[in-house]
């Protein structure tokens, strides 16, 4: 699974450090180090959306306070 997330300004305003640092704490907290990609990217053209994260291509808008739940739902449970 291929987890993306925007670290352009807008986003990073909005707190796509945090939620990168979340996302890899997660990842690591469950053990899917092997199973998850992480990886930045600028601009994804959506800065009005908030936190911009593609997995495996399909997009979301993620906060720092949604962060927990986006993961248990769409990176967890779907590799599970």
């Amino acid at each position: 699974m291929k987890v993306t997330v925007c670290i352009g300004s807008s986003c990073h305003i909005k707190g796509s450090r945090i939620v990168v640092e979340k996302l890899q704490q997660f990842i690591n907290e469950e053990g899917l180090g092997d199973k998850v990609q992480l990886d930045g990217t600028f601009c994804m053209d959506k800065c009005q959306l908030g936190v911009c994260v593609t997995v495996d291509d399909k997009f979301y808008s993620v906060t720092p306070e949604n962060v927990r739940d986006f993961f248990e739902k769409e990176i967890r449970e779907k590799i599970a």
